[in-house]
């Protein structure tokens, strides 16, 4: 699963990440957790990258309570074309999720440790998602989930599932949006990442709170 990452990346290394005509508003993130908003990128209505803050944990448009989204922070791979809550938005609206490094935890007795995994050069990546609209309050509530598979190398001494990550060439085929769900499945998969690395971190990360640099700090 995805439970947890961070954004650490500039406007600059953003606006060329994502090959987008603006820079965006961002200031780094070092503990996103599930409720919590974030950018993501999508098409606007022109058909054009942008990056827009939305809140991690998708609501369905029929659910009748935003708080079902705290339990739909992840979409499986094997079943998004099937799930109610996300068939819809994998069909029609589908997301890149910016990250520098996401979370991972080994539990040993009563104790967590933390792992961040992340690029061995520090750089972005995108994790693939989907997103949704609720009108269930005053204000219309945009949100998104991060589709997983199960775990590479890399990940399985940690956690039997992983985001799904997509490499900056597969970018324009995932947001397309006449995009055949069929072929969209095929990217769902848990491709080797040769150039990530897994380090553990204090448990600083533990509490969703703590939003500083020392999340990051090694073990």
């Amino acid at each position: 699963m995805c439970g947890r990452f961070n954004l650490r990346a500039t406007p600059a290394e953003l606006q060329q990440f994502f090959d987008m005509f603006r820079e965006p508003d961002v200031t780094p993130r070092y503990n996103i957790a599930p409720t919590q908003t974030t950018l993501v990128c999508r098409l606007d209505e022109q058909g054009e990258r942008e990056l827009v803050p939305l809140r991690w944990g998708l609501i369905p448009s029929w659910s009748k309570d935003l708080r079902i989204g705290a339990s739909l922070i992840n979409a499986r791979s094997e079943t998004i074309t099937e799930k109610p809550s996300f068939r819809t938005a994998f069909r029609k609206r589908r997301c890149l999720v910016p990250a520098s490094g996401f979370y991972e935890w080994i539990r040993e007795g009563k104790q967590k440790h933390p792992y961040h995994i992340h690029r061995q050069d520090d750089g972005l990546f995108a994790m693939a998602g989907v997103w949704e609209t609720w009108r269930g309050a005053e204000s219309p509530i945009e949100s998104f989930s991060i589709i997983t598979t199960s775990a590479n190398a890399l990940m399985r001494p940690l956690h039997d599932r992983m985001p799904v990550i997509l490499p900056p060439e597969l970018f324009e085929d995932w947001l397309a949006t006449d995009a055949e769900p069929e072929f969209l499945t095929t990217l769902l998969q848990p491709y080797e990442w040769p150039e990530f690395e897994t380090v553990p971190v204090s448990d600083v990360v533990n509490n969703a709170r703590n939003e500083t640099p020392e999340c990051l700090q090694p073990a």
